[in-house]
């Protein structure tokens, strides 16, 4: 076992160490060691790189990551969203860059249902993206303590998307998204963008991959025939990742994919799964032509329930991301210029979050499921009906002075729910760069005494309109149906509008 010291290619006078023990970790096209401390990684190309690729290297490592460590939000990208490369390094004529280790709670724990063949493995997207891997036949299912629950999937998307986000503001394109080069840990809402040395800058550094099967754009494969010069082929870009996003978030939050269903285009399969992602791709959900449905059955090559598009629609996610997936996989599917910027997937993962409800039977798989705005609303996974009645807040924006509109978006209560500034106030953004100030609740909603209150813990202009007295700091107010609250007086402050559904069950 050897200690080998490496010289930046940056910085000269910067070096690193390795160990090597005869045996690396091997990827598709590096080896990877471990530095003497773990705390990093030095990942070798096999083969050696030509000038080219060297400077998108130099390029990833001296020019874009100062560009993410110098501006907001810095800590979030590099400690959470990202494994950015730090460094290139020479070694025996091979080129290697140097990359932050994972973090702990990337590699599984516990191993599976039936053995411990994963233990110790990184969590890779694949294991939580496919319904293969939680389904109670299969012999290598995951640990229900690894796979978390169904409101975990929405936050680890939010990270992935604004990962991507951050990406294409700075002028890149991933070009291979895909749940390979992903981390994922459900049980503590994080996700990590991993293998991010083979970034797509236009006009100087184009893909050197067209991406991984399933999450490639129909425009690339069904030009992937001609040559690269051709101005008719299509490669790898920031619109072909807005292809990849939302297949990423279709998998995670409902485990199969959207485009792979029963139509079948020709018997070589080679060329049907061609057409099928390609040229002839159809959304398996799409309204008004059900041809590529999944074949449900005995002998369905699918997963039970998630193959049933009858039982789990992909509406199950709520309003705001039917109208993504729409947008994605019906307008955008052959119009890559419709495919929604991922900025746009953002607000409507969060608003979704919004809509979300606590699912009363213990034993739920999902164990939350989005308000659908029926009058007895019900879980979509396990059937169980909510019990109770179910409050709700629309929130309203002034939009001149006096005249309220709707602001579309809705905020379900359940008890011990929290009301945040984001909610208050519509010129607090909830992003990335949200103040640490801004994460703290103003507020609470409760179900005390045989009725459901919100307690006030910080909010000093709220108003209670219907009665046309103040709510002070540390009181509360009954929501009732039909009540309005104007929650600040401040510019940008929201009114709510309150609806009690679910009466009969109360």
């Amino acid at each position: 076992m050897n200690t080998i010291t490496v010289r930046s290619v940056n910085n000269s006078e910067k070096t690193y160490q390795f160990i090597d023990n005869g045996e690396p970790m091997r990827g598709g096209v590096k080896d990877v060691y471990f530095s003497p401390d773990k705390s990093y990684v030095v990942a070798l190309f096999r083969d050696k790189l030509d000038e080219n690729q060297k400077e998108r290297l130099k390029r990833i490592t001296n020019f874009y990551l100062p560009q993410i460590q110098n501006k907001e939000a810095a800590d979030y990208f590099l400690e959470e969203v990202f494994r950015w490369p730090v460094d290139v390094i020479e070694h025996r004529g091979l080129t290697g860059i140097i990359v932050p280790a994972y973090k702990g709670k990337f590699f599984f724990k516990q191993g599976h249902e039936t053995g411990d063949l994963i233990k110790g493995k990184e969590k890779n997207g694949k294991w939580f993206a496919a319904a293969k891997f939680r389904n109670e036949q299969f012999p290598l299912r995951l640990a229900k303590s690894e796979i978390g629950n169904w409101l975990s999937y929405f936050q680890i998307c939010v990270n992935l998307v604004r990962g991507v986000k951050k990406m294409h503001a700075m002028g890149l394109a991933h070009s291979d998204l895909s749940y390979n080069n992903v981390l994922i840990d459900p049980i503590e809402k994080a996700a990590c963008m991993i293998d991010l040395d083979g970034l797509v800058v236009p006009g100087l550094f184009p893909a050197e991959v067209i991406g991984t099967a399933e999450f490639i754009a129909p425009e690339v494969l069904a030009t992937k025939h001609l040559d690269k010069t051709d101005p008719k082929r299509v490669l790898p870009s920031r619109l072909t990742d807005l292809h990849a996003l939302p297949v990423l978030i279709y998998m995670l939050l409902l485990h199969r994919h959207p485009l792979k269903g029963g139509k079948v285009h020709a018997l070589d399969t080679e060329i049907d799964d061609l057409l099928s992602m390609g040229e002839k791709a159809l959304f398996i959900e799409h309204p008004n032509d059900a041809s590529n449905r999944p074949k449900v059955g005995r002998f369905s090559k699918w997963d039970l329930p998630w193959c049933d598009v009858d039982k789990l629609p992909y509406t199950i996610t709520g309003p705001y991301l039917t109208e993504m997936f729409n947008r994605a996989f019906i307008q955008g599917l052959h119009q890559p210029q419709e495919r929604p910027p991922a900025e746009s997937w953002e607000q409507a993962l969060l608003k979704t979050v919004d809509l979300m409800q606590q699912c009363t039977n213990t034993a739920c798989s999902a164990g939350w499921y989005v308000f659908d705005n029926s009058t007895e609303p019900k879980c979509p996974f396990c059937g169980t009906k909510h019990i109770g009645t179910l409050p709700m807040l629309d929130f309203y924006y002034e939009f001149s002075p006096g005249v309220w509109k709707p602001d579309n978006s809705r905020l379900m209560i359940y008890n011990n729910q929290y009301l945040f500034n984001w909610h208050v106030n519509r010129n607090v953004l909830r992003n990335e760069r949200l103040n640490p100030t801004d994460k703290i609740p103003v507020g609470y909603f409760t179900f005390y005494e045989g009725r459901w209150v919100f307690v006030n813990q910080k909010l000093p202009n709220m108003k209670d309109l219907d009665e046309n007295i103040p709510v002070p700091v540390n009181s509360m107010v009954e929501l009732k149906q039909g009540k309005k609250i104007l929650l600040s007086t401040e510019e940008g402050g929201r009114l709510v509008l309150i609806t009690i559904t679910n009466q009969k069950q109360s």
